[in-house]
């Protein structure tokens, strides 16, 4: 079991309220907002944490490169994949690089 996993698994016990304040201590530490694909939409929709939370359907379209690999949430939450403003978060990448293998389609 990787440290995602652990964390995860870790997850399953908290109550909402907790959640919420993980969250926000991540979102204090997320580079999204720095990253060349984050748009003026996405800022105005408030939008965050796609690594957790999945990815922007209507302010982001296309990559125009990434910080996810450098981002203190990546390494906080031992995350293996990247632009997850466009695929998905993690939980979702490995899911269907799971079915896939390792090209997404």
């Amino acid at each position: 079991m990787d440290k995602f996993e652990e964390t995860i698994l870790s997850m399953w016990g908290m109550t909402p309220k907790d959640r919420e304040e993980s969250d926000g201590k991540f979102a204090a530490l997320c580079t999204c907002p720095s990253c060349p694909t984050y748009t003026a939409c996405a800022q105005d929709a408030r939008e965050l944490l796609f690594c957790l939370k999945g990815k922007s359907f209507l302010c982001i379209s296309e990559e125009k490169g990434c910080l996810c690999p450098s981002c203190p949430v990546t390494a906080e939450y031992g995350f293996r994949h990247t632009l997850f403003c466009r695929r998905g978060n993690e939980k979702t990448q490995r899911y269907e690089h799971g079915l896939w293998g390792t090209k997404m389609i």
